[in-house]
């Protein structure tokens, strides 16, 4: 071979290295960026009119399909439901924030805050919590049974629905309001009860007494109410999930906007919870997932035999209290990035989770750095005008499909949980999508893990064991 021949298959070989090494480095960027970054078609922004089924198969026991209370897969019909403007879902959801808030605060001696949980601490008339809760289930009541429409809420405890006769005000539901004298299983509680005095935790407010039989009540941040007898009933969740003498409250007087649901059900912690109630049978164990869309379904599952095996699981901090479910966050990861802020922001806070919530509240320094790092990666899109209390708009008229960073939350343990592509972003329309999460007043503000960023996790709680599990796809 001569010397030029030499030359020509080295300058050959090196070229051909040279693609070869070029395209991994390709695949390997496409690669990062499929891992780091969520691809989306404009149309996913859109509302869909046609109920999406079920794509996986119903889970073992108690299980109970989960519906978006405006959407088309709800049972609930149009006029039952007023759909809120934009600005309204974002005011009952401050509202909702504030009430946690007041929970959880008390102005010390020296005029600071002071996050003490106490129960003494809880204002006399606050109630608990609602806003304009989105997530309905149905459940059945009484004897015959007969099947009603709840809110379901992990931040609330006691269980309720209307009843016949509205002494005072009842508003329009979609099912026949319950009747507790067509049934057989119905009794009411007395005044002397421990169970009676137990509404004191579970309400917020010192129950009362009529005519021997003990009395609710309870009032919610965007002052819905709901005044009545504390009875027992038989609740069937499923044909074979059924609690007998289940503690509830046959709500006499009651006002607010449930939008066409019968009542509410209470997943909180309290001993009058169904959580607490259904112990012996489900072992203090509920999982749920929350659609992606108002078109698509959910599950709320109680027991831990429908559990996933991907599920991961972080420890329930206690800092907040026995009336939430506290977790510790550790820091958060923008497009693969881990933000640069203090672990002391997110402990000084305290966080907890919570399925009534829309939008996730962060320490005001956390959001800062999160909005910094989302715009950062961004660029290529033009930003819009606020959206209430979202202040990261985009305006994406001009394309379809958008490439927006992942964001990852990190729990307590190093439990990484990756946030859906439909729980990143809250959109008013194409021209205005914003980043779905908000600043708390203070950075000493509770944060709170809201049910947008909980879209297709499936979450499961282990009360008895500690702990709150995550689960990636877990529905659509």
């Amino acid at each position: 071979m001569t010397p030029s021949n030499s030359l020509v298959l080295v300058l050959s070989y090196s070229f051909l290295f040279f693609l070869v090494i070029a395209r991994e480095g390709h695949t390997l960027d496409r690669s990062i960026e499929a891992h780091h970054y969520h691809t989306l078609e404009l149309s996913s922004f859109l509302p869909s009119s046609i109920c999406i089924p079920p794509t996986k198969d119903a889970k073992k026991q108690g299980s109970l399909q989960v519906v978006h209370k405006h959407g088309p897969c709800s049972t609930i019909k149009e006029d039952m439901v007023k759909p809120l403007t934009v600005e309204e879902i974002f005011s009952h959801d401050q509202s909702r924030v504030d009430s946690i808030h007041s929970k959880l605060t008390t102005i010390t001696t020296t005029g600071k805050k002071d996050t003490k949980t106490s129960k003494a601490t809880i204002p006399a008339k606050s109630g608990s919590t609602i806003g304009s809760g989105n997530y309905i289930v149905t459940v059945g009541l009484g004897t015959p049974k007969k099947d009603l429409s709840l809110i379901f809420d992990t931040g609330s405890d006691l269980t309720w629905t209307q009843c016949q006769p509205c002494a005072r005000s009842c508003y329009s539901q979609q099912e026949p309001i319950f009747t507790p004298s067509s049934s057989t299983s119905y009794t009411n509680i007395s005044c002397t009860s421990t169970e009676c005095s137990g509404l004191i935790s579970a309400t917020g407010n010192t129950p009362g007494c009529s005519s021997s039989t003990c009395v609710y009540g309870i009032q919610y941040g965007d002052q819905s109410f709901s005044v009545g007898f504390f009875g027992t009933e038989k609740l069937t969740l499923t044909s074979k999930d059924i609690i007998d003498n289940f503690y509830f409250g046959c709500g006499q007087n009651n006002q607010g906007l449930f939008g066409g649901a019968a009542g509410l059900l209470g997943l909180g912690r309290d001993k009058l919870s169904v959580v607490s109630q259904a112990a012996k049978k489900y072992g203090k164990v509920f999982s749920y997932c929350l659609p992606s869309r108002s078109s698509s379904t959910g599950f709320l599952n109680f027991g831990g035999g429908g559990a996933s095996t991907g599920v991961k699981y972080t420890p329930l901090s206690t800092s907040q209290g026995s009336s939430f479910y506290g977790l510790d966050l550790e820091y958060i990861i923008v497009g693969g990035k881990k933000l640069a802020i203090s672990p002391t922001v997110f402990s000084t806070s305290g966080m907890i989770i919570d399925s009534g919530t829309v939008i996730t509240r962060l320490p005001p320094t956390a959001y800062s750095a999160l909005s910094t790092a989302f715009k950062a990666q961004m660029t290529q899109y033009p930003l819009t005008k606020a959206l209430s209390i979202l202040d990261t708009c985009y305006d994406f008229t001009k394309f379809s499909s958008v490439k927006i960073p992942k964001i990852s939350m990190v729990w307590g343990g190093n439990t990484i949980v990756d946030i859906a592509a439909s729980g990143t972003l809250y959109a008013n329309g194409i021209s205005q999508v914003c980043l779905a999460f908000a600043a708390n007043g203070d950075d000493s503000d509770l944060a709170i893990f809201g049910n947008t960023q909980q879209k297709t996790l499936e979450v499961v709680y282990d009360v008895n064991g500690g702990k709150v599990g995550f689960g990636n796809g877990g529905c659509a």
